[in-house]
């Protein structure tokens, strides 16, 4: 098999230690396939200083293409470094795990960055896309943003949950329970326990007429004090939620500032709100030219059903939603 890369490195990246395995071509011939080759192996932590001892190291060998599997989040870090490695002139493919398959027999960390080194070397590993430092900011908060958006969506649900089983049914003449006049309520009966038709005449707005006839029996139940705690809690963890939330929007437009221009392009496309377009942004960044077309770009977002067929039967198959590179 062909030689790609003559000087090539691979990592195996773990939680507390990193082996490192150089592969180095010697005597060269016109022949690559008979190329001599010389192994270098090193074992570093992943210390800050660890990491920068791996990245002395790779200059020191004059190592510029690096591979390692994109498992955990183990690999960041030791990305991070690295990418201002040459000054910034180093080639880091990170490999998704399910893509690689070591060969039979026994398995340790150093047959395993053997491995992928050898692979990297004969170039049949394909790097994932990993877009530059500023978006990976960005990407970090709007999936935290996401993930405070889910909580406080389930903290609700157990909210309601509560009120239902305590024979408040304020989802019958209220179409948001969380809205200003479903929060007024919900105080009401963690102040008394109790809500009454005139406390939704004060405190409920805009209720519709249809609605009311039935609100003594939504309201018909009554908490005792373990039940007004209880309820109190999981409004006071629902605010806090709502608190939380609004301080990582706050940081997600600062660092979206960078990208403005971008972000008022895509909101201009029907139906992409501020919201939406910042999420894109954060996920493939400003630069297009990491995708080779729009074809191979919808199918790496998961958008293009794949197409698996075989002897004339059609296999079910997700949306491909594999990992470009430039060179793919």
């Amino acid at each position: 098999m062909r030689v790609i890369l003559h000087n090539c490195c691979g990592l195996d990246v773990h939680k507390d230690s990193i082996v490192a395995c150089i592969l180095k071509s010697v005597n060269i011939s016109e022949n690559t396939k008979k190329d001599e080759v010389d192994k270098d192996i090193c074992v570093f932590d992943t210390f800050p200083s660890g990491l920068k001892k791996l990245k002395s190291w790779l200059e020191s060998q004059n190592c510029q293409h690096v591979a390692m599997e994109s498992t955990g989040v183990y690999w960041h870090p030791v990305y991070d470094t690295l990418e201002d490695a040459f000054n910034g002139n180093i080639e880091i493919f990170v490999v998704n795990a399910r893509h690689m398959k070591n060969v039979r027999g026994k398995k340790t960390d150093i047959k395993d960055a053997e491995w992928l080194a050898d692979l990297l070397r004969h170039g049949l590993v394909r790097g994932s896309f990993i877009p530059p430092h500023d978006v990976r900011k960005l990407r970090q908060q709007t999936r935290y943003r996401k993930t405070i958006v889910n909580d406080i969506s389930r903290q609700k649900n157990r909210i309601e949950k509560t009120l239902q089983m305590t024979g408040f049914k304020l989802s019958t003449f209220l179409s948001d329970v969380f809205g200003v006049s479903g929060r007024n309520l919900i105080n009401v009966l963690i102040e008394k326990g109790h809500i009454t038709v005139s406390d939704v005449e004060t405190e409920a707005k805009y209720i519709e007429a249809d609605k009311r006839a039935n609100i003594a029996k939504a309201i018909n139940g009554k908490l005792d004090e373990v039940q007004r705690n209880f309820l109190s809690m999981q409004i006071d963890h629902l605010n806090a939620l709502q608190s939380h939330l609004s301080s990582i929007e706050e940081s997600i437009d600062e660092l979206s500032v960078l990208f403005e221009e971008a972000i008022q392009r895509l909101k201009t496309i029907p139906g992409i709100g501020l919201t939406a377009a910042t999420s894109i942004i954060a996920e493939i960044g400003t630069d297009m030219s990491k995708f080779p077309s729009a074809e191979h770009f919808c199918s790496w977002a998961g958008v293009t059903p794949g197409a698996n067929v075989s002897a004339g039967k059609k296999k079910t198959q997700e949306s491909c939603t594999g990992i470009p590179t430039s060179k793919d």
